[in-house]
């Protein structure tokens, strides 16, 4: 896949959400991987924030090799970590999530939400006291990580404005992936239809992945809807109500609807009632289970085979 002069917003987390980082020494060894990766694959590090089960990063490549770099950087954490801690098996749960951003709408917003996770979690009560993100980079001007200089070609603010928006932002709770397109896309909607074209004639890349799909012309809500309806026989509604029964048929809707629709997570959420995190949650369950299960698989086939378009 065409990934360069690509920003995206890449996310890691640890294996059933256990901790990825146990010492003060296992976030300098992450960061310096990273270091590692930008000398020998190419890309500008723009934001980061290193949880103890999770890790954000918001980077701009300059080849098409997003997945190689972050292949290289969480096998090479993986190495250290199994190592020194004695364990085996995976660390960290399937593959990263990317998301292409359109760095002109969402780079100052993406940029705070990063900053504010270890406030969100209530680790610490302002994201300066936190050590292991770039928030501190962007405040004094300094950071050895963080390609600062490009930063400052994307964020319209001051140092010292910056940090007024970003602590406004503690209250305000904003979410801009909540905005999140098909799965793989946040930006504008003329970014999006760009992007949609460019992507379109790569279905079969792995690094877009199925959401690809979403490069052809949507099915309808309604249609997606209706046919997990007919195929569990229960009506629109009660397959819409919070309650419903069987459950696994809101989770296949939610799941498809998220595939196929136009409709963004916090959407999807509205016409469930539920937020955006359990809306990611139930698709990527049922996306989980079909790899796994092929009796599911076979029935989500089914449910595909009888869209109304």
């Amino acid at each position: 896949m065409r990934g360069e002069n690509c920003l995206y917003h890449v996310m890691s987390r640890g294996n059933d959400r256990k901790r990825i980082f146990l010492k003060h020494r296992d976030y300098e060894r992450f960061l310096e991987y990273v270091l590692a990766a930008k000398d020998r694959f190419r890309f500008f590090l723009y934001a980061f924030c290193l949880m103890p089960n999770h890790y954000h990063l918001l980077l701009e490549t300059a080849l098409p090799n997003i997945s190689s770099l972050m292949q290289y950087i969480n096998g090479s954490y993986t190495t250290y970590h199994n190592t020194k801690y004695r364990r085996c098996g995976h660390l960290f749960q399937g593959r990263f999530k990317s998301i292409v951003v359109d760095k002109d709408h969402y780079f100052l917003e993406l940029s705070r939400y990063i900053h504010l996770n270890p406030v969100r979690d209530k680790i610490v009560s302002l994201p300066d006291q936190y050590l292991w993100s770039s928030y501190r980079g962007y405040i004094h001007g300094k950071d050895k990580y963080v390609d600062l200089e490009k930063v400052e070609r994307y964020l319209p603010l001051s140092r010292q404005s910056y940090k007024r928006f970003v602590l406004d932002g503690i209250d305000e709770g904003l979410d801009p992936l909540e905005n999140v397109y098909a799965g793989f896309l946040l930006g504008s909607p003329s970014f999006i239809k760009a992007q949609l074209r460019h992507f379109g004639n790569q279905i079969k890349s792995k690094e877009v992945s199925h959401r690809a799909e979403m490069s052809r012309d949507p099915i309808t809500e309604q249609a997606i809807i209706k046919a997990v309806a007919r195929r569990f026989k229960i009506t629109l509604e009660s397959l819409l109500k919070e309650k419903s029964r069987p459950m696994r048929a809101r989770q296949i809707a939610i799941y498809l609807l998220r595939r196929y629709s136009t409709l963004t997570n916090r959407e999807i959420g509205e016409k469930f009632g539920l937020g955006h995190s359990a809306v990611s949650k139930a698709g990527l369950h049922i996306e989980r289970l079909i790899a796994h299960n092929t009796g599911l698989r076979r029935k989500v086939e089914q449910i595909i085979s009888n869209f109304e378009v």
